[in-house]
């Protein structure tokens, strides 16, 4: 049984970014839909991975694959909102990382959403599951909460 999360709050998190919302993100009930959330969390964490060069699209042997994916909802986001997208890793294995990712809107501190989903790494052509290459275990290393 999935433990109910708890907002968090902007404080929790190791590294930061922001995706602007787009007139397309809202549904017909005037907020962000559900599934827009998780293309959130997707884009800031290989955005980030992208950045600091552990992840290179098109020559990257090893990659990560979402194997794992949730998501607890406490308040709405909306167009034309600024959110603030906050990641940090709850556990580092030899080939998968699990991520907790907090959505915050605007300038708030409490998070509007906290996401989790796990990336397996794994051979791109073979999609064998792969130690998680050295670069991006450095990343990562450096995403969880300092002891």
């Amino acid at each position: 049984m999935i433990e109910k999360s708890k907002p968090t709050l902007r404080q929790d998190y190791r590294h930061m970014s922001q995706i602007v919302t787009r007139w397309g993100d809202n549904d017909t009930y005037g907020h962000v839909n559900n599934v827009d959330y998780y293309s959130y969390f997707d884009t800031a964490v290989n955005r980030h991975l992208i950045e600091q060069g552990a992840l290179d699209l098109h020559a990257s042997e090893i990659v990560g694959l979402v194997v794992e994916s949730r998501c607890t909802f406490f308040s709405s986001l909306t167009f034309p909102d600024m959110v603030t997208v906050g990641i940090k890793v709850l556990h580092l294995g030899t080939s998968s990382v699990r991520y907790e990712i907090g959505l915050f809107r605007n300038e708030e501190d409490v998070a509007a959403a906290v996401g989790q989903f796990v990336h397996v790494y794994v051979d791109r052509v073979s999609s064998r599951p792969m130690p998680i290459p050295a670069r991006t275990r450095t990343v990562l290393e450096e995403l969880c909460p300092t002891p």
